[in-house]
């Protein structure tokens, strides 16, 4: 009696549960119901979660900062803070636009909270400035999947190897990963893009008597096509088309800009023509850090 009174309350429950039949069934039943959960729980092995967020763009042309800050962004904010489900609104005021990105509570159905916002902004039309070139609001709807999961940098040790010739690796790495299944969106940034540079000598162009309206009459003349006409032969219709669009450097350099003693001026002979690099408008860092 007194070994019995020193175990106390839970000795004495455990001492039961160890020596009762009932242990074992209540084991293998516990057992049993972990194995029913296991089976009868949902699994997915990629759980497609709604993460629904959206970019607007209002475009303001010729307003400064602090103009489209006051006219545009306040009130859209306003506008867009009374969208149900809305749980944080962030903007951005620069000169000449006013981008705001609005972000709805995780779960939100995407399709719902899209409708949700164009309804806000067109029922709110009124808000707008009128008569200051104020343009449309520009939506652009983002989820989950325009999150980027993977970053690559090209980079070279050649001296010789500029961002131009990596721009066009990029390119040609950019279709190939567009094959690989379940690739939605590459978007490559950092590089120049590649442009026909006309440079003009004025010496040249003031000797041949010309000016450079001259020369942006005659590229716009030249670099245009259109549908001149429809042949019909054999119960079939023939699209005739005049004109054509300069396509190589050496078309653009060939192009008569004026003429001189009854001779034709080309364009390469008052200006050099070359495909090359446009000047960055944006750049990309890369750090490497040192382990111990």
């Amino acid at each position: 009696m007194k070994g019995a009174a020193e175990l106390g309350l839970s000795g004495r429950i455990a001492r039961q549960f160890l020596t009762t039949e009932i242990t074992p069934l209540l084991a293998l039943t516990g057992l049993l119901l972990g194995l029913f959960a296991v089976l009868v729980t949902p699994r997915e092995e990629e759980p497609q979660i709604n993460v629904t967020f959206a970019n607007v763009f209002i475009p303001f042309p010729g307003a400064s900062a602090q103009e489209v800050e006051s006219l545009l962004t306040t009130p859209a904010e306003r506008i867009v803070s009374e969208i149900e489900k809305v749980e944080h609104v962030y903007s951005v005021s620069q000169p000449g636009m006013a981008v705001l990105t609005v972000r709805y509570e995780v779960g939100t159905p995407r399709t719902d909270a899209i409708v949700r916002l164009y309804n806000a902004f067109y029922q709110h039309a009124d808000w707008l400035p009128q008569g200051l070139g104020v343009g449309p609001p520009l939506i652009k709807p983002k989820g989950i999947d325009d999150v980027p999961i993977v970053a690559v940098t090209l980079w070279s040790e050649d001296p010789q190897l500029g961002a131009d010739d990596l721009m066009r690796v990029a390119r040609s790495i950019d279709s190939e990963l567009q094959r690989v299944p379940g690739t939605r969106n590459i978007e490559i940034i950092g590089g120049p893009e590649r442009v026909l540079r006309v440079t003009l000598d004025p010496q040249r162009l003031t000797g041949y008597g010309l000016a450079i309206e001259d020369l942006r009459r005659a590229l716009a003349a030249a670099n245009v096509a259109q549908d001149a006409d429809a042949m019909v032969r054999d119960n079939r219709e023939i699209l005739v088309q005049a004109g054509a669009f300069l396509s190589t450097p050496e078309d653009v350099a060939e192009l008569v800009v004026g003429v001189r003693n009854q001779g034709p001026i080309f364009l390469r002979d008052v200006a050099e023509v070359a495909l090359t690099a446009d000047i960055p408008k944006s750049y990309v860092s890369q750090g490497i850090g040192s382990g111990a």
